[in-house]
């Protein structure tokens, strides 16, 4: 009888163990994305007419200009290096256009496809909107905090791309 109750003291002690080492790990996670996981299909930070605002909120929480990142160049016509086609509609663009290669996260799983973005150089103080096209592919070296862009968005906001990295703000436009 006394080997069975400390077989169940033993056990329970394990559990409730087990329990408080489980919740310190989960502290130490950062913020779930507000994006991820629904079965909704919408898009973050777009407002839809049948959707609510702050469905699903842009990065940065739309107060203090945005996200911060890293703005670097890239080229998005055929042999440059870009790499393939954009993953979002499979088609080279021209460095022309104001368009832009997100961070895997920010990506969102294709979600931002097609959708604009307001970006603002810390440098300069110019902001433009920029199209999503591509992923810049944080599982395959890309950091995970780039914003990719055209040279025509580098353009935009007075910078030469042979400076290679400029700090940025953006967010859903």
């Amino acid at each position: 009888m006394a080997n069975t109750k400390l077989v169940a003291l033993v056990a329970t002690l394990m559990i409730l163990l087990l329990q408080v080492s489980t919740f310190a790990v989960a502290r130490h996670h950062g913020k779930p994305d507000p994006c991820e996981g629904g079965d909704d299909d919408s898009v973050p930070g777009t407002l839809h007419k049948h959707k609510k605002p702050g469905h699903c909120p842009s990065p940065g929480g739309g107060s203090g200009g945005g996200t911060a990142g890293v703005m670097t160049v890239n080229g998005f016509e055929k042999g440059q290096d870009g790499g393939g086609p954009a993953e979002c509609d499979g088609k080279y663009h021209s460095n022309g256009d104001l368009i832009v290669a997100l961070s895997t996260r920010w990506y969102a799983g294709g979600r931002r496809c097609h959708k604009p973005i307001r970006i603002t150089s810390k440098h300069s103080g110019r902001t433009v909107v920029a199209r999503v096209v591509d992923e810049c592919d944080s599982r395959h070296g890309c950091k995970d905090n780039i914003v990719d862009t055209s040279a025509a968005v580098w353009k935009a906001l007075g910078h030469d791309t042979s400076i290679g990295e400029v700090p940025v703000t953006w967010s859903d436009a």
